[in-house]
């Protein structure tokens, strides 16, 4: 049985689609965010063993949720962690239209940065690292599961299909989505991307 990494965007929050979150404090999941990670549960077979969190809160409560579905522990992984938006965090997405270099960073997220953010390239080194890190450290009957941020699922999947960070929006990543990777022969593999599970 192959390796397997199913990476989950945290569940749906309050703030989500008006505000850039990033790494602000206290964001949680509201009711539906809560019912789209118990509904994720019910999609893995194999059943995980091992279970990784972002530090953020909304991640943290989507992992325990998953969690203690299959009576494991949540490891906090700071490779899992939201792009640091600098300046930027806690904007609204009305106010960040008015801004050029907002406008800039999302034509070319290769080569442009948030102001005293985090670059979508070493995002993408953060992630990548620690996912290859996964497919080297553990069994191969491992199935990890683990809960992160739309951003850098982008990352991994953009770096896995060959894409450069420029094409990010051709991959979308909604809140409470399963985008698997596998294991064969020669590494990792793209399986699925944004699935969602139906109410």
């Amino acid at each position: 049985m192959a390796k397997i990494i199913h990476l989950i965007r945290h569940g749906h929050h309050a703030l989500l689609g008006r505000t850039i979150c990033g790494r602000m404090k206290g964001v949680e999941l509201d009711d539906l965010g809560c019912e789209e990670i118990a509904r994720c549960a019910d999609t893995f077979t194999p059943p995980p063993s091992m279970v990784q969190s972002s530090p953020q809160r909304r991640c943290m409560q989507s992992a325990c949720i998953l969690a203690a579905r299959f009576g494991l522990p949540v490891e906090i992984v700071p490779a899992l962690d939201e792009l640091d938006y600098g300046e930027w965090t806690g904007l609204s997405f009305e106010a960040l239209a008015r801004d050029p270099r907002w406008s800039r960073w999302n034509e070319q997220r290769g080569t442009n940065r948030p102001p005293g953010g985090e670059s979508m390239r070493s995002l993408q080194k953060r992630v990548v690292a620690h996912l290859e890190q996964l497919r080297n450290d553990h069994g191969s009957g491992t199935v990890v599961v683990a809960v992160s941020h739309a951003e850098p699922i982008r990352a991994a999947l953009l770096h896995y299909s060959r894409k450069e960070l420029d094409d990010f929006l051709s991959i979308e990543i909604d809140p409470g989505s399963v985008s698997t990777l596998s294991v064969d022969n020669r590494g990792l593999k793209i399986t699925g991307i944004n699935q969602r599970v139906p109410a």
